[in-house]
């Protein structure tokens, strides 16, 4: 198992339904190019090593950056404006993913 997928198996774990209630979105990760995303909806994540056709938002990120951002040790904001992430689609929702998926 990948240090990436161990990552997202902790996010799986920490997944705070309540913070997701009304979310219904498709969080796209490419982590070093390995694809992976997240579906929330009605207070349900599916997580899985795969590529979705049409995402909410796509994060791209080193797994350094990743592991980092979901460990609380950076602030995913703080990344994102020092270019260690970059997003594209519905940039609001990355914002949502600290609440979503807590440290």
């Amino acid at each position: 198992m990948s240090n990436v997928s161990g990552i997202f198996q902790k996010m799986g774990e920490r997944f705070d339904s309540d913070a997701a209630s009304g979310v219904d979105e498709i969080f796209q990760f490419d982590i070093d190019d390995e694809m992976w995303c997240a579906t929330i909806a009605d207070g349900t994540c599916d997580i899985s090593e795969t590529e979705h056709d049409d995402p909410s938002v796509t994060l791209t990120m080193d797994e350094e950056t990743l592991a980092n951002v979901m460990s609380g040790e950076l602030d995913g904001m703080q990344a994102f404006m020092e270019g260690k992430i970059k997003a594209s689609g519905n940039m609001m929702l990355a914002t949502q993913l600290t609440a979503i998926f807590p440290a």
